[in-house]
């Protein structure tokens, strides 16, 4: 069972690994999600984007990204847009979800997918804002992951089937993060978990 819907441990068991393109190492028995992060798209070249849409038609390549839009960092806008509007035509292509970075880009990320109307699903992950952006991206059709850091109240208006768990960065192993939204929703730890693979079994059906 896949518990951990977006982790950058390598070594991370149950989990979909992100990766960059140019150091993606693929390791028997591991999932990955691969993309092109805001943050690098200074070293993107077109080789680059060509290695991208290679790697994703590989089967342990179970997502496309993460992608997205950082106005704190990752240059100019117009640009970082591009390249998530370009990362998620290339999902709906091989038919994978797409995960995606945002820092203070939610208005502009659902107007692309407004724009865009996808069939894929696309999936905010380590969301940390409060409840009124969460409204505002649930009501677009998001998925939300929820990390080590999150905001009780987004956490608490996210419905089920559209809730997700990751651990990101952290160093908390994951079971640590289950147990902590768990208690934030005031479920058991068994209820919670069960709801989350729930989810999972139907974003990534043939793992």
């Amino acid at each position: 069972m896949i518990a951990d819907i977006h982790t950058h441990r390598l070594d991370a068991a149950d989990a979909v690994i992100s990766v960059n393109p140019w150091e993606f190492v693929p390791t028997e028995g591991k999932l990955y999600s691969v993309g092109i992060h805001p943050w690098q798209l200074g070293r993107a070249d077109e080789g680059c984007f060509m290695q991208v849409e290679a790697l994703v038609s590989c089967d342990n390549v179970v997502m496309v990204g993460e992608c997205g839009i950082d106005k704190l960092r990752g240059g100019d806008i117009s640009r970082q847009t591009e390249v998530a509007e370009w990362h998620a035509v290339l999902a709906e292509r091989v038919g994978k979800p797409l995960v995606l970075h945002c820092v203070r880009a939610s208005n502009e990320l659902c107007r692309l997918r407004r724009l865009l109307q996808p069939s894929m699903p696309w999936i905010l992950h380590g969301f940390r804002g409060n409840s009124r952006v969460a409204r505002q991206l649930l009501d677009a059709g998001f998925f939300i992951s929820y990390g080590e850091r999150f905001n009780p109240d987004a956490v608490n208006i996210t419905p089920a089937d559209r809730l997700l768990v990751e651990t990101d960065e952290s160093r908390l192993p994951v079971g640590e993060i289950y147990a902590r939204l768990a208690e934030c929703r005031h479920q058991t730890l068994d209820e919670f978990s069960s709801a989350v693979a729930s989810l999972m079994a139907q974003l990534l059906p043939s793992r």
